[in-house]
């Protein structure tokens, strides 16, 4: 096939052909590559290119899978990596000038996982300053492909730049309150937060102890599972684990909602920080849902309309925490935002963290509650469309806050329950809008198996940003 064409195939298409040796891992990373040279710059979606690397293990799985040695459906993949995992001999920064020149000695287990399955790693993807704040970037800003004075969203803002542009074939985030489903909605992408404890943090750069994760940013369902297939699992590395196998999930994904429970929540659709257009497109999501035999009703969830704030003081105070020493010794260094955001931190009251603590598990409750009836609970992923990049955006405890108040991914990572974006429409300016669906601890099939029958029944994934 021309390998032009390439990058625009789905990981799992991709993983087809070279398991059928009609294409070679070494021809897909060279269509990568070229297309990173060639338009990379338009996105600022990389902050290192493993060129050399890269070009090293296509050569090595291309020899592998000749041999009969096939590992599976991310052999030979190209693939891109937030700059919060540590990556053995390669730059990884966290998105901080505090890291700029950090070169670990040892992989994170998720870029171990990643390597074992035979994927490809061609590179480190931009984010925000160490994944705790929303917008801003201390090396430059991530544009987004549908349009590129847009944002794309953070934390995990150059893995999804990245994917919606068609410079990897699937990539990984993370996600503490919503870096990585923010990213999926606002550049039209599938994005999944796992349940806490699926996927091992060892290597990763804390954010929040409590609630960080790592997951998939993929173009579909089918390759959001296959790279949360090979990134999940025991790790005795990470204590927190769980010590249970890791599913097919694509097993998961056979079309069939009959019968399948689906709760609505009342508050996050109706809320004022939802716009019309995106509360519509959500509902016109659910139809389809119901059309593929799912039972859907609203449900409320009250305290799901105080997740923002009490996820914000959890942020605040843990991220303080973690980075003490340097707050004490090297705040200047710091961007603008962090240095507020950790210095507020740094003196919350312990009443206030212990205050947040208690909503949290009360909110946990709620909705746990809410899915032992229903199967998953469904929101917009966020109440507005990807917003315009600012050059110089108010900074204050207050103000970041409020820039962050129309996500609607909280009550999730607070619960600990895996969530996902999947695309559900446009706005009217042309931009994507995102339905998150969320599930009980360790259901990732069954999120997987809701998202990708309405996936399949609407044509968002197979559409092309005009930039890209």
């Amino acid at each position: 096939m021309n390998k032009a064409d390439i990058p625009f195939l789905s990981a799992a298409d991709l993983g087809r052909l070279i398991a059928q040796k009609e294409v070679s891992p070494v021809e897909v990373t060279e269509a990568y590559l070229g297309r990173i040279d060639d338009i990379g710059f338009k996105f600022n979606a990389y902050l290192t290119v493993c060129r050399t690397e890269a070009m090293a293990a296509a050569r090595e799985a291309e020899q592998a899978i000749l041999r009969g040695e096939y590992r599976g459906p991310l052999h030979g993949i190209p693939v891109a990596v937030k700059d919060q995992f540590w990556t053995k001999g390669t730059r990884s920064t966290g998105g901080s000038r505090l890291l700029a020149d950090f070169v670990p000695d040892e992989d994170a287990t998720v870029i171990a996982k990643l390597k074992q399955a035979g994927a490809v790693l061609l590179g480190k993807t931009n984010l925000t300053e160490f994944a705790i704040t929303g917008f801003s970037h201390r090396f430059s800003t991530p544009r987004n492909p549908w349009n590129l004075e847009m944002y794309t969203g953070g934390s995990s803002s150059g893995s999804g730049a990245a994917t919606a542009a068609f410079l990897c074939a699937t990539s990984l985030g993370e996600d503490t309150g919503g870096s990585i489903r923010f990213p999926a909605t606002w550049c039209g992408l599938v994005g999944l937060r796992p349940s806490w404890g699926l996927v091992s943090r060892y290597g990763v750069m804390r954010g929040v102890w409590s609630m960080d994760t790592v997951g998939p940013i993929s173009r579909t369902v089918e390759d959001a599972a296959i790279t949360l297939g090979a990134i999940a699992g025991y790790d005795p590395k990470d204590p927190y684990t769980w010590k249970t196998p890791v599913p097919d999930y694509r097993q998961a994904l056979d079309g069939n909602l009959t019968g399948l429970r689906v709760g609505i929540i009342t508050e996050q659709l109706h809320s004022t920080l939802v716009e019309p257009e995106v509360r519509d497109a959500v509902l016109k999501a659910t139809s389809v849902l119901s059309e593929r035999g799912a039972v859907l009703d609203e449900v409320s969830l009250p305290l799901t309309q105080h997740a923002g704030i009490i996820s914000s003081v959890l942020l605040s105070a843990e991220s303080a925490m973690h980075h003490r020493e340097w707050v004490r010794t090297r705040l200047h260094d710091y961007g603008h935002d962090n240095r507020v955001g950790l210095a507020t931190g740094s003196i919350l009251p312990g009443a206030y963290y212990y205050k947040a603590q208690q909503l949290r598990e009360l909110l946990r409750r709620e909705v746990l509650t809410a899915l032992r009836t229903y199967d998953v609970l469904i929101t917009p992923t966020a109440g507005k469309a990807a917003q315009p990049i600012e050059d110089d955006p108010p900074i204050t405890s207050k103000a970041t806050t409020a820039r962050l108040s129309f996500l609607l991914t909280r009550p999730f990572n607070l619960a600990n329950t895996p969530a996902l974006s999947v695309p559900c429409g446009f706005s009217a300016h042309n931009l994507p809008i995102g339905m998150q669906i969320a599930g009980r601890p360790g259901g990732e099939a069954t999120v997987f198996k809701v998202a990708h029958a309405y996936e399949q029944q609407t044509p968002w994934h197979t559409l092309r940003p005009p930039a890209a």
